[in-house]
């Protein structure tokens, strides 16, 4: 029966080929280097030619000093960064499917994914633009008028957990809105229009039918930020605060320390680790996640 299957359909397994080779190349194959990860790898042994330290690579990570501190921002951050964008995309991908004049909705779309497609190191300018000590709008134009006298941000590291939340949401919600807005426009009009003769308000429009209706694609939007949740945004947390060494008790996550201990050791083994331990944890959290969800509401499940 199975192979009747394949000769019927035979045409579009051939055009699935293709895209199947790529996918075992781009991302299976490459797995294989996780063994890199309990090596002492060196370009003169080689990939099999190097010596096998099991757990040492690992060791580095979770015995040194910053290792809580690391990890404790990574994890802070993104779960921050999930609940906010998530609350505000949604906020406003309902405020903008509320504007009825088609060219106007098209200007604001455009206009709140415009910074989501800005490279992080122009944002990582522009932020010092802002914040710059000399010649930052803050400093010279917004602090002088409540009277305050000029902050030496890249100095003081109480400041940046605000200021690196602030960005991420200006660069991030633009896409989850557009995400949301897609989903709540192909939602059935009729189901609006019996609220309407019901006399039901547009808040309860929003609660009883938009959010519910909606509720699937914010499940997978949600599990798959938490699938990184133990990845930084590593351009947000070098580039925006420039890497100044006084505020990375505050900016420090896992990558940026990872990266500077690669420039500085050159240990590929240790940073090899590192990605294996993120994709570790963050394919626990996804499969850990979706079981809740899936236990509650297991059409809402991601799998």
């Amino acid at each position: 029966m199975k192979l009747k299957k394949v000769k019927r359909y035979r045409v579009l397994f051939l055009m699935t080929l293709p895209g199947i080779i790529y996918l075992l190349i781009n991302n299976y194959l490459p797995m294989l280097g996780v063994v890199i990860a309990f090596k002492n790898y060196n370009a003169i042994d080689g990939f099999f030619g190097s010596e096998w330290i099991g757990f040492k690579n690992f060791e580095y990570l979770f015995k040194t000093e910053d290792a809580l501190i690391i990890t404790r921002n990574t994890l802070l951050y993104n779960t921050t960064f999930i609940f906010l964008n998530t609350i505000f995309a949604l906020g406003l991908a309902i405020f903008l499917n509320e504007i009825k004049n088609k060219l106007a909705s098209r200007f604001y779309q455009s206009v709140v994914i415009l910074p989501h497609l800005i490279s992080t190191v122009i944002v990582g300018f522009l932020v010092f633009a802002l914040l710059s000590v000399e010649n930052g709008f803050v400093n010279k134009t917004l602090l002088p008028l409540v009277g305050m006298d000029p902050i030496s941000w890249y100095s003081e590291s109480q400041y940046w957990p605000y200021i690196l939340t602030f960005v991420n949401m200006w660069k991030n919600i633009g896409y989850l809105c557009v995400v949301y807005l897609a989903a709540i426009i192909g939602i059935d009009k009729e189901y609006y229009e019996a609220a309407d003769l019901d006399g039901a308000s547009k808040w309860k429009q929003i609660r009883y039918i938009t959010i519910p209706m909606i509720t699937p694609i914010i499940t997978i939007m949600t599990l798959l930020a938490i699938g990184r949740i133990f990845y930084a945004d590593f351009g947000l947390f070098y580039q925006v605060p420039l890497n100044a060494g006084a505020i990375q008790s505050t900016t420090d996550v896992i990558d940026t320390y990872v990266y500077r201990a690669l420039l500085n050791t050159g240990d590929i083994g240790m940073s090899s680790a590192a990605g294996m331990y993120q994709s570790l944890v963050g394919f626990i959290l996804v499969m850990l996640s979706n079981y809740i969800v899936r236990k509650r509401s297991k059409e809402n499940a991601l799998f």
